[in-house]
């Protein structure tokens, strides 16, 4: 019974201390997590939140923690060493990394079925068939990282690990899929946005989340989540010949996936996106914190943001509602359809990148959409 009781403290402790990190790692699990990870592990996580480590690759950090530490209990019955000794990171290669086919004829090739089942119940497994290696070679680069970081090197550069994944990859090669299957062009926004027709709290943030992403150069849904009142700045109207002036906003985006922070990025936002932006603030009420923020059931605005999954799910919800394929869109697609729109009205990549903050012309090139290019002039030389 007292051990029992002991163990119990442990958890809420971890949980507390989870707690303390959440306004920079946000956690929708605390309570599992609190008991799936080790005191170490909450440690470790502690001393990235102060060392400064950005959010998103803390959010990845942890995630991957989790997801290692649950297959370590689940492939062993033993909490994960640190350091890992080669014949684990074998281990975990196998079991992610498999042929379908020769899963087929030999029910051993692969994970096993026990350890499938008891991630699966956990939630930590939902697709059927063997991890894409893009997944399995960040995870283990994570692995290695907090590795590291507890003082360790562990076999993580060692040949037959290196060897074990290529020999897995090209035995069971998957092709890359893109993040969001098409991308959310100029027509495909304009259907989006005629679903949040209405004056009603939701259709206004929902409006405003769907302006202010893909105006803003296509921002990561991690930035949407975060944007806080406090980084936007009202500018000089815009002139135009014909017409009243555009009211016009600058957002100071901070730290970024590709900045650290100590860099005043700035992006422009000009007339429809301004609107939406003031419309949803003021009908909201929000004077200053988190832009984007959870409605309740009865129409009750949180003090809290929303969380970069809830951009996602807002975005699939929306283009359900506009009778497209949820399945072919997401949070990602407002990214490489900005871009892709620009490319469609002539507007130079530069220039574009300019609003999207890229920081090589080939990664930005990267995200056009096949289907654009295919069509294009580029494809129709001869």
């Amino acid at each position: 019974m007292t051990k029992l009781k002991t163990s119990l403290t442990a958890v809420e402790r971890r949980a507390e201390e989870l707690d303390t990190i959440a306004a920079v790692l946000p956690l929708e699990r605390r309570d599992e997590l609190a008991e799936l990870l080790t005191d170490h592990d909450v440690e470790t996580l502690r001393h990235l939140v102060n060392q400064g480590m950005g959010d998103n690759t803390l959010r990845a950090l942890t995630s991957d923690l989790a997801y290692l530490e649950a297959w370590g209990l689940a492939a062993t019955g033993c909490t994960l060493p640190w350091p890992a000794p080669e014949a684990l990171l074998l281990k975990f290669v196998a079991h992610h990394l498999w042929d379908p086919q020769h899963r087929e004829t030999d029910a051993d090739h692969g994970m096993p079925a026990d350890v499938d089942q008891n991630l699966r119940s956990q939630g930590f497994l939902k697709s059927v068939g063997p991890h894409a290696p893009a997944t399995v070679r960040r995870r283990l680069a994570n692995w290695s990282t907090l590795s590291k970081w507890r003082g360790f090197d562990g076999a993580f550069a060692s040949p037959a690990l290196k060897s074990a994944i290529r020999l897995a990859i090209r035995a069971a090669p998957r092709q890359r899929l893109r993040k969001s299957a098409k991308a959310v062009t100029g027509d495909v926004l304009a259907k989006l946005l005629a679903t949040c027709a209405t004056d009603s709290l939701r259709d206004l943030r929902d409006r405003a989340i769907l302006m202010v992403a893909f105006a803003s150069g296509g921002r990561r849904r991690s930035e949407i989540a975060g944007l806080r009142r406090e980084q936007l700045t009202v500018e000089p109207p815009i002139e135009v010949p014909d017409g009243p002036p555009l009211p016009s906003l600058a957002i100071h985006l901070g730290r970024t996936k590709t900045t650290t922070g100590e860099q005043d990025d700035i992006v422009y936002l000009t007339g429809r996106p301004v609107e939406a932006l003031i419309a949803w603030l003021q009908a909201a009420k929000i004077d200053n914190g988190s832009v984007f923020r959870a409605i309740g059931r009865w129409g009750t605005v949180s003090k809290r943001a929303i969380d970069p999954q809830s951009v996602n799910a807002i975005i699939k919800q929306r283009v359900e509602l506009a009778g497209l394929d949820r399945g072919e869109f997401s949070a990602h697609g407002l990214r490489s359809g900005y871009l892709t729109e620009a490319a469609n009205r002539g507007i130079p990549l530069p220039e574009a990148m300019e609003q999207s903050r890229h920081r090589s012309i080939q990664q930005a090139s990267s995200y056009y959409n096949s289907a654009t290019r295919r069509s294009g002039r580029a494809a129709q030389m001869v």
